[in-house]
């Protein structure tokens, strides 16, 4: 999900508004009667996510800048599937073991079988999950994210991440999930599209005074910490594409959980992080990983989270 262009970051002073975001059907009409905005000729992380994924939904553009990163680090299919296995994980953990039913999924990215809510509702058919993407081409895809069991709820939001107020204040948003109840926020790969000004932490932290106590937040973020000099080809290749790219620290990701509780194994490489089998290399995919759970209330001088064996 590559944000839009705004003069400015978010400000914790604004007064959030009353949002109608276009929802799924509405989206995707809005695209097939020439009202999207889909300019194929400048390279999208979403449709280079599904170039790496073996899709169809990719450009010339897109094709271009993937093998240009492919070609600074040629691991980096291995690495995007990584995090997708990862999501999956993390959504069968939290649906069979935590018990949550609703999750809000930002920055879905084109569907890929199987998508969130397949994997959910395959352990609890009546699981509620909004995604939202700003992509014009995911909103091409919208019915196929909103084929839920009869007995859940799917929904479709066309928003920016940046634009955290209007998408939390939006009725799309308040018709799907049940504020009474625990949610689970997934971030996966999309804060390194938000740069240092955009104030990613504020955003997350909005999404955390925002969530139910007894929610979770799982997030995935690429990180220079394990190959700086791989990771910062992958900059220079994204800036001279016009694409915003930052991979951030160990410190930086865990920030952003706050005073929240990690999960075990705590904040690890993507391959490390509960692994169906013990991977050989756990630190050959570059993504930090973490799952945490909002304590009942505020935990006054928490200390941060334990080191694993990774750095």
């Amino acid at each position: 999900m590559i944000p839009a262009q705004h003069d400015a970051p978010i400000s914790a002073d604004e007064t959030p508004q009353r949002s109608e975001l276009p929802s799924g059907a509405a989206a995707a009409a809005q695209y097939r009667d020439g009202r999207g905005d889909l300019n194929v000729d400048v390279a999208h992380s979403a449709r280079i996510y599904d170039y790496w994924l073996g899709g169809k939904d990719n450009f010339a553009a897109d094709r271009t800048v993937a093998e240009a990163i492919k070609a600074a680090v040629p691991e980096v299919p291995m690495m995007v599937r990584a995090n997708r296995d990862w999501m999956l994980r993390v959504t069968r953990h939290l649906a069979r073991d935590a018990g949550i039913r609703q999750f809000l999924d930002i920055g879905t990215g084109i569907p890929t079988t199987p998508n969130l809510h397949q994997a959910a509702q395959h352990i609890a058919p009546h699981f509620r999950v909004a995604y939202v993407d700003n992509d014009p081409l995911v909103l091409t895809h919208a019915r196929a994210l909103l084929t839920s069991d009869p007995r859940g709820l799917c929904e479709y939001l066309d928003a920016d991440l940046r634009d955290i107020d209007q998408i939390l204040a939006s009725s799309a948003l308040g018709g799907t999930l049940d504020l009474s109840q625990p949610v689970a926020v997934i971030l996966a790969s999309v804060l390194m599209l938000l740069s240092d000004a955009d104030n990613p932490s504020a955003i997350v932290a909005r999404l955390r005074d925002w969530a139910p106590a007894g929610s979770y937040l799982a997030i995935s973020h690429p990180t220079a910490d394990l190959d700086p000099e791989a990771m910062a080809s992958v900059v220079d290749v994204t800036e001279a594409s016009g694409m915003t790219f930052v991979p951030r620290s160990r410190a930086q990701v865990t920030e952003m959980f706050g005073d929240w509780d990690l999960s075990e194994p705590g904040l690890v490489p993507v391959l490390a992080w509960r692994p169906d089998a013990q991977p050989d290399h756990p630190e050959a995919a570059y993504y930090w990983t973490g799952v945490a759970r909002k304590p009942a209330r505020p935990a006054a001088g928490r200390p941060c989270p334990p080191c694993t064996r990774f750095p």
